[in-house]
């Protein structure tokens, strides 16, 4: 392994672990001060989380690409612009990095590590709204192949932090970050038995995405 794919995999791990950091660690902050009320609560995890993408996506783009996402790194490997085998390894350090993410939100609120979430998110209206946030993302992504990293990541952090909002899920958009909420029993989770068809949908949406993308774009 060369030292740039140690870099790539080392900040795709720590760029997935700040962003589910951020995510649950928001949640939790964003309920214990907004006194009942969810939308405030909604409010501050969007723009928290919208935030962070941001960053972290100007940050380490230059070094991984900045994916922290397993349907990212497909639709690079789909394009031919890596490799099966770094995309595994990609998708091993997001799903690692995610649940490194959630232990790191826990801790700083004096939470157990891991939780069994109990929050139910399932249904219909659930799954079409991720498979439309992973459209959204995947075509954003596509569309903006050519643009600065700096310019991918406002674009992200504002469909991101949209999304939270105009769909049902409140956009997880993301297998890697879906199955590290099903550990954390707070603002953010979602339960375990839920997860799996998130994923499925996310996938569903993300190929359309890609697709539409592949037929848009001018090159």
């Amino acid at each position: 392994m060369t030292a740039n794919v140690q870099r790539s995999l080392a900040a795709e791990f720590l760029g997935t672990a700040l962003l589910l950091a951020t995510v649950v660690g928001s949640g939790i902050m964003g309920e214990r001060l907004a006194g009942g009320n969810a939308a405030i609560a909604l409010l501050a995890n969007s723009l928290a989380t919208a935030g962070a993408l941001f960053v972290l996506i100007s940050v380490f783009a230059p070094i991984s690409g900045a994916h922290f996402n397993p349907l990212v790194s497909a639709a690079e490997r789909f394009a031919g612009r890596q490799c099966t085998r770094l995309t595994l390894a990609y998708v091993a350090m997001q799903g690692a990095g995610a649940l490194v993410g959630v232990l790191i939100a826990h801790a700083m609120f004096d939470l157990p590590p891991l939780q069994a979430s109990a929050k139910v998110r399932t249904g219909m209206a659930q799954w079409i709204a991720e498979g439309v946030a992973s459209f959204g993302l995947l075509l954003v992504i596509g569309l903006s192949a050519k643009e600065s990293a700096a310019a991918v990541a406002a674009r992200v952090a504002c469909y991101i932090g949209a999304a939270y909002w105009f769909t049902a899920s409140t956009s997880f958009a993301n297998p890697a970050v879906t199955l590290a909420r099903a550990f954390t029993d707070t603002f953010a989770g979602i339960r375990l038995a839920d997860a799996p068809m998130f994923m499925v949908a996310q996938g569903i949406g993300a190929a359309l995405g890609v697709w539409v993308a592949r037929r848009l774009s001018p090159t």
